[in-house]
């Protein structure tokens, strides 16, 4: 595998300036700038963290974390850079709390277990079919990323800059998510996913796409 193609790889993408939807309508007294402002913030991160590893010949974070934790780690930094910018959000301080974000002042110390107020946000390598643990109203922001997984080296996909692809937002109801229950022997954790219905009012009031990305 070439190590030029793996240095530059280390290099993420930067959002594109235009791709950003100024018509968007978001909630809380957040605006596209402070999203922009965080998806910058992530990619400086990740491009500092990668070429410093890439220095001491290890593969970069995509690349050996689990595609899952990658994922998470992305929606986990989004919703802790995000109140950075917007005074209208602060981070959810209670353990595993929904949503992600909060309304700034409108809980104490800002925790809340449950709230129908504020920003779930996630974070996934699909174009659609996101999956969240409950079937629940909810405003839900979706970062959409491309990136390598610790499959590709072996699979002889070349090494590859991360990159958004897009951000989408929007109120969703319980009925725009289809609920996944298991088997009895399955160990797999019960989801939900995003119906076409959610999908189709997230796509509406899109944030963000790349420019060379086609829907």
């Amino acid at each position: 595998m070439s190590s030029t193609l793996e240095k530059a790889a280390c290099s993420p993408i930067k959002p594109h300036p235009k791709g950003f939807n100024p018509s968007v309508i978001l909630p809380c007294g957040c605006a596209i700038e402070h999203i922009q402002s965080a998806m910058l913030d992530y990619v400086d991160f990740l491009g500092f963290i990668n070429e410093q590893l890439y220095t001491k010949r290890i593969p970069r974070l995509e690349s050996f974390l689990m595609p899952a934790n990658f994922s998470s780690m992305v929606g986990e930094f989004m919703h802790s850079s995000i109140p950075r910018y917007c005074n209208g959000l602060v981070k959810n301080l209670y353990h595993n709390g929904h949503p992600d974000l909060l309304p700034a002042g409108r809980f104490e110390n800002d925790s809340a277990q449950h709230a129908q107020e504020g920003i779930e946000i996630k974070a996934s390598r699909y174009l659609k079919n996101w999956q969240g643990h409950n079937p629940e109203d909810t405003w839900l922001m979706v970062f959409v990323f491309d990136s390598n997984r610790p499959v590709d080296k072996a699979q002889g996909i070349e090494p590859k800059p991360f990159r958004f692809l897009m951000v989408l937002g929007a109120e969703i109801k319980k009925e725009d998510w289809k609920f996944a229950g298991r088997s009895e022997t399955s160990r797999r954790t019960i989801t939900a996913s995003v119906k076409t219905s959610g999908y189709n009012k997230m796509i509406a009031n899109w944030i963000y796409k790349d420019t060379d990305l086609d829907l």
